[in-house]
């Protein structure tokens, strides 16, 4: 929370930043915090402005697209009916004759548009073509590449926020940040908690009597006492996608039964890809002029002789009662319909069902209300951090977040500066908590702290790495300043 909120116990303000219960085990901590805290904040503190800065943008990104992109995503005029699904994505078809359709937003409301996702030539991994279509007079309204159901606009600045365009190098930067936000918020907590104060109002209100650097720190203080639960959440939620932090989380997740389930689509039952991905099913097949294939290679099911439709896929799983924001996903080959709900608004519509497309029955449901506790946590976290959960409160939520972390940037950045030598001729900053703090702490507190930070920065690999950084830097440091101060002083 905050970059240097180090208090020399030689300025007159020394009072104020003793601990509450001196000594002990806090009056042995706190400087450890501090420099922890000022060397976290120094050189992290560049990444977490970038990456609240960049989501900042993203934040704002639902409503732009609604603004940038209204002429595909909602209809000239509001028709009496709705023409059947599957003469729309014959008009998507019309319009994109090179493309295969592979999945069907219906429109969600009365003046949207259906959306018809294809693959086509000369896409990258991982996008789509979509297209729009009147679901009242099947004219398409548009046509566009999309990631996933993000529109052009939302998919870059998603991908400038996790990666600042750098593709999968530049996505060690989001993490990095996220790796260390809990612990520079949560540390920043415990240090601003733990001062001394004459008032109980300056915990929780700027002190507007201070000037100069006591009216930065107490703006620094109380806006991140403010921000810290939104800043932990941010956090923890990020590590969830990162790539290495995420992985252990995803491990974690799943050896304490909390992974995230599917609806099985798959056609023949008992295959052990039954629950997997249903935008899977593309099985390799036998190679062609009939050579036999590789002993132990399981052999493609047959493709479905008969399909019921779109329109009787959809019926069957609005009659399953699964209603709300639908997304069709095709049937390929050894799979059936998918039928899934996705408004991931409170309260949220997450039912999906799959639907055999040779009669319509259907072969297997999934309700979020039957989801693991810790994949029902996820599921909202990481809705929370998109912010969908509450719609545009949410993003405004993520919004003031955004720009409360970018003024504790800027207040730590200015405290350090604030410290600086003002006698001294040459260029310099603000002075850091002197070293030599751990050995202070006593042994009860030392060992358990050393074991769960070790912990810890194997599970997060990024805050693990940068703290080793962090301490060799310092002890280069110590000793560049130690043989200075040995070196024997010229003769005049």
């Amino acid at each position: 929370m905050s970059l240097d909120e180090v208090q020399d116990a030689r300025t007159p303000d020394a009072p104020a930043d003793t601990p509450k219960k001196s000594p002990g085990s806090w009056a042995a901590l706190r400087p450890l915090l501090l420099r922890m805290h000022f060397y976290a904040g120094l050189l992290i503190a560049p990444l977490l402005f970038l990456a609240a800065a960049t989501g900042l943008l993203y934040a704002g990104s639902w409503q732009a697209e609604k603004i940038v992109y209204s002429d595909q995503l909602t209809v000239a005029r509001v028709g009496e009916s709705a023409l059947p699904l599957s003469e729309q994505v014959a008009a998507a078809k019309a319009a994109v004759p090179e493309g295969k359709v592979t999945g069907v937003a219906p429109a969600p409301e009365a003046d949207a548009t259906t959306r018809v996702v294809m693959e086509a030539p000369g896409l990258e991994e991982g996008q789509t073509r979509t297209v729009f279509v009147d679901p009242y007079t099947a004219d398409v309204r548009g046509q566009l590449t999309t990631s996933g159901d993000a529109l052009p606009l939302r998919a870059w600045l998603s991908e400038f926020h996790s990666s600042l365009q750098l593709g999968e190098f530049g996505r060690n930067y989001s993490e990095l940040a996220a790796s260390w936000l809990w612990v520079v918020a949560l540390g920043g907590l415990a240090l601003w908690t733990g001062r001394r104060r004459g008032r109980r109002a300056d915990l929780v209100l700027p002190d507007r009597a201070a000037t100069g650097r006591r009216r930065t720190l107490s703006w620094h203080g109380t806006v991140g006492l403010w921000s810290v639960a939104g800043l932990v959440v941010l956090s923890a939620t990020g590590l969830t996608w990162s790539k290495y932090a995420g992985e252990n989380i995803g491990q974690l997740q799943d050896s304490l039964g909390g992974a995230t389930p599917t609806v099985s689509a798959k056609l023949t039952p008992g295959s052990d890809s039954a629950g997997g991905d249903e935008h899977a099913g593309h099985i390799p097949q036998t190679p062609s002029g009939g050579t036999p294939r590789t002993e132990g290679m399981e052999m493609p099911p047959p493709a479905p002789t008969a399909d019921v439709g779109i329109d009787r896929a959809v019926a069957a799983a609005r009659a399953a009662g699964v209603t709300e924001y639908l997304q069709v996903t095709l049937p390929a080959k050894g799979k059936g319909y998918v039928v899934k709900e996705k408004d991931k608004q409170v309260p949220v519509h997450l039912d999906a069902v799959s639907i055999d497309p040779a009669d319509g029955r259907v072969m297997d449901e999934l309700r979020f209300a039957d989801y693991p506790l810790l994949a029902k946590m996820t599921r909202f976290g990481i809705d929370l951090h998109m912010g969908q959960t509450f719609g545009l409160v949410n993003q405004l939520a993520l919004a003031a977040l955004a720009v409360a972390l970018m003024f504790l940037v800027f207040w730590g950045y200015r405290m350090w500066w604030l410290r600086r030598p003002t006698k001294d001729r040459r260029l310099s900053v603000g002075r850091a908590q002197p070293r030599g703090a751990w050995r202070r702490l006593p042994v009860t507190v030392l060992l358990p702290l050393v074991a769960v930070t070790a912990v810890v920065g194997w599970f997060v690999p990024l805050l693990g790495i940068s703290l080793v950084a962090f301490l060799v830097v310092d002890l280069t440091l110590g000793f560049v300043a130690r043989s200075r101060a040995k070196a024997p002083t010229p003769a005049a």
